[in-house]
């Protein structure tokens, strides 16, 4: 049995459907006649006849709900087309924002700070115990009951590689931040010491590792499940159930097809502004540190906002032409080249820096990150007064919102990457691996940053933030060459991410299509970068602001619709096919094994058998509910259990001795 209290038995493929009707029922049967076989062989089949069988069809459809293998989304034979109105809203709203940026500017920058007032001191709340509910909801999922549920058919493989796999998530779902933050998020925290580490001596070597730990806790777990959150739910609703790959069909199993009217056009035109949004804070992002490090490598002066709109069209153009060349030759290629720089650069701080003092620190912050995390999750306004609320406010609150307006396109991403992948792989690679990564990245690059304050205090009097990483460099050797390289780790960093935004903006845009048209996709990207350049040249200091007031106010709405995704997807779950069979292997052994040692004692084996209506195995089941499998004959009413049989190896929660670790059939072992 396995710990969930599965049988861990290999069933193999379930035998044929029987013609005959009946609920299985497993009974104590005498022993075993005909030649004598080993006693354990003679369970494994016994064992293999009872979680084969049981679920046997008793309909006239001839699929049981139990049965049922998975359907992808391609496998459908739905059509993809325009969805007018969430377009035309969702356009209309990017064009409203861009209008008011550029003609009244001032009137812009009162109304979004008065609402990010708002939203920071009286619903911050709401994101902290958001925060929270999504991190555990992930961990049930990823290591309780529904660990073994693929996110896809019972016998699919993943398509990419682990190692393609990690690279992709990283360089999309991270980004510009990983340079732009890494050395001054801890330095700020290092200088001005969060409330929960109160008491601690400013710029000691105490207050370093609770800098870095206050870094850790805004870009680690926290932000990476509530990408899982997004990711997997699509994943699963696609690939395993057959729904369109929208924000809206993961209400389906709350709302019916009511997500097909205008509740989910509003979920879905939600979805792309956050999304537009959350994106134009990076592109502004990137172009003011683009433009920083342009000026230090050549010795010019000051860009004026003719070189910062001439920055962010080129980036726009760059992202938009890897966009239409596919998911595959474009997002993978750049991916693999930037974790390639992304590693050079942190190696190279690495050995150039203060090696032994990061050797040492890389594990120390690992451990007092873990033990100050519930310390950490529990911080609040409450407990800590006005000062903490202001700090969470300016700091921990935006990061929340910020990982939820990036959730619809980081998470569309990571679906369909993911495909073929176990809730368990999923949620450990996708929450735990990438987060490992971020630490040892900011531990190195902060570390380094923060050694350099206490060394010769050159951070603290750097100009601005995106002057911080290249000041840093500036005090190691070959200076010119890695702020080149880190030039271009941004570039394709925010190329990555534009990529992917403008991908699923436009496949939102066209009810989930895999493969929008070029000239949609091409007109979500430009309203990107139309957006960042309006309000970077137009508002001037306060642009990357107003950027991040808007990003906030629209994450609050879909803040909302996360909590309505995880009651959705739990319903979904509980019903998945692959429970089902648990829960008739556990009723069918414990009815069998009972009555075997009250009529045989110690020697008996399982058997199979018509039981009585409502006595069964199924008996606490309702196969007739049409919930449990119209969403699959109404769209494969061709694909029966016999044609299409579940349950093959590893499903019981034995590894699938047929998988592959590297990848599906297009993985590096197949190319």
């Amino acid at each position: 049995m396995s710990e969930d209290g599965n049988p861990s038995t290999d069933p193999g493929a379930p035998e044929p459907a029987r013609p005959q009707g009946g609920t299985g029922r497993a009974d104590g049967a005498g022993s075993p006649a005909g030649s004598p076989r080993p006693a354990s062989a003679g369970r494994r089949d016994s064992m293999q006849r009872v979680l084969n069988n049981v679920t046997a069809p008793a309909r006239p459809d001839g699929v049981h709900p139990a049965l049922i293998p998975g359907l992808g989304v391609e496998r459908t034979g739905r059509k993809y087309s325009l969805n007018i109105p969430v377009f035309i809203l969702a356009a209309i709203g990017v064009a409203a924002v861009a209008l008011w940026g550029a003609f009244a500017p001032g009137n812009l920058e009162a109304v979004s700070g008065a609402a990010l007032s708002f939203v920071t001191r009286d619903v911050g709340w709401f994101f902290s115990v958001l925060a929270i509910a999504v991190f555990v909801f992930m961990l049930w999922l990823g290591f309780g009951r529904y660990r073994h549920i693929r996110l896809g058919r019972d016998d699919e493989a993943p398509e990419f590689s682990t190692v393609s796999w990690v690279a992709m998530l990283f360089s999309a779902g991270i980004g510009i931040g990983l340079i732009f933050y890494g050395p001054s998020e801890p330095l700020t925290y290092f200088l001005d010491l969060p409330p929960i580490y109160a008491g601690m001596e400013e710029g000691s070597q105490e207050a370093v590792h609770a800098a870095i730990n206050q870094t850790l806790f805004h870009w680690g777990p926290i932000a990476w499940a509530f990408y899982a959150l997004v990711g997997g739910a699509v994943a699963y609703a696609s690939y395993r159930k057959g729904r369109l790959p929208l924000m809206s069909a993961l209400l389906e199993p709350i709302f019916g097809k009511r997500t097909e009217g205008p509740l989910g056009a509003v979920v879905d035109i939600l979805a792309i502004l956050v999304t537009l949004f959350s994106v134009a804070i990076s592109l502004g992002i990137g172009a003011l540190q683009i433009g920083t490090g342009f000026e230090i490598v050549t010795g010019m002066g000051p860009l004026g906002n003719a070189a910062t709109v001439g920055i962010i069209a080129l980036l726009c153009a760059v992202f938009v032409t890897s966009a239409v060349s596919g998911i595959k030759r474009g997002i993978r290629a750049l991916s693999n080249i930037n974790m390639v720089l992304a590693g050079l650069v942190g190696v190279f701080v690495l050995v150039t820096g203060p090696t032994v003092l990061l050797l040492n620190l890389i594990p120390g912050v690992g451990m007092t990150f873990l033990s100050d995390l519930l310390a950490l999750l529990g911080q609040s306004a409450a407990s800590g007064g006005p000062e903490a609320a202001d700090f969470m406010g300016g700091w921990t609150i935006y990061y929340w919102a910020w990982w939820v307006s990036w959730t619809p396109f980081v998470g569309m991403f990571i679906a369909k990457i993911s495909r073929g992948r176990t809730l368990r792989e999923f949620v450990f690679t996708v929450i735990i691996v990438p987060s490992a990564v971020c630490s040892v990245w900011f531990t190195i690059i902060g570390g380094t940053s923060l050694w350099m304050e206490q060394e010769t205090g050159l951070m603290s009097q750097t100009e601005n933030t995106e002057q911080v990483f290249f000041t840093m460099l500036d005090q190691l050797p070959l200076s010119g060459l890695t702020s080149l390289i880190v030039m271009v780790s941004i570039i394709i960093f925010f190329v990555t991410s534009g990529d992917s935004a403008s991908v699923i903006m436009s496949s939102i845009a066209e009810r989930g299509s895999p493969a929008p048209k070029l000239w949609n996709t091409a007109i979500w990207g430009v309203g990107m970068a139309v957006i960042a350049a309006v309000l970077l040249v137009g508002t001037g200091e306060a642009a990357l602001g107003q950027l991040q007031s808007l990003m906030m106010i629209s994450a609050l709405p879909f803040a909302l619709v996360l909590v309505l995704i995880m009651a959705a997807w739990a319903k979904d779950l509980a019903r998945d096919p692959l429970i089902l069979r648990h829960r008739y292997a556990d009723e069918a052994l414990h009815q069998g094994v009972r009555a075997g040692i009250e009529e045989h004692g110690d020697d008996f084996t399982l058997s199979v058998e018509p039981a009585e209506e409502g006595k069964g195995a199924g008996a606490w089941l309702d196969s007739e509910d049409p919930a449990l499998s119209e969403w699959y004959t109404s769209v494969a009413p061709e694909a029966g259990p016999a044609e299409e049989a579940s349950g093959g190896p590893g499903e019981y929660g034995e590894p699938d001795p047929g998988a592959r670790a590297g990848g599906g059939p297009d993985g590096p072992a197949g190319r």
